[in-house]
């Protein structure tokens, strides 16, 4: 039951990804709006690849490919939801979209990394 319950929130969180894809673009013509909408992107898949790394440890085990496929499977995410964005009406798939959201995906592993890395140090003694 574990292993199903642990891909729960992920589903969830590619459904949500896929719903808030599924609608028509807004320009609301302010000046923040583009750094905004790529911010946002950046922690949806931020976000998905904390999930799917945390599924896949809870269900096979931790180890670093875990990391490595999280975030796989993250970018192909992205990639497919751009793919699903040609068919919105005024949307478009755009591979510097792909990119953007697989910075979010980088940031992410970064910050796993940073905080393993400072566990490990603070239980050898390091400051």
């Amino acid at each position: 039951m574990r292993r199903f319950s642990s891909w729960v929130p992920v589903a969830g969180w590619c459904l949500v990804i896929f719903v808030f894809s599924s609608i028509p673009y807004i320009d609301s013509g302010l000046v923040y709006d583009y750094p905004l909408r790529k911010s946002a992107h950046m922690a949806e898949f931020g976000t998905l690849f904390l999930l799917a790394r945390r599924a896949l440890n809870r269900t096979y085990g931790s180890a670093m490919s875990w990391t490595w496929a999280a975030a796989a499977f993250s970018i192909f995410y992205a990639m497919s939801d751009e793919w699903h964005q040609t068919f919105v009406p005024g949307r478009t798939g755009r591979m510097t979209d792909v990119a953007i959201d697989s910075g979010g995906v980088a940031l992410a592993a970064l910050g796993v990394w940073t905080r393993g890395a400072l566990t490990k140090a603070s239980r050898e003694g390091h400051p």
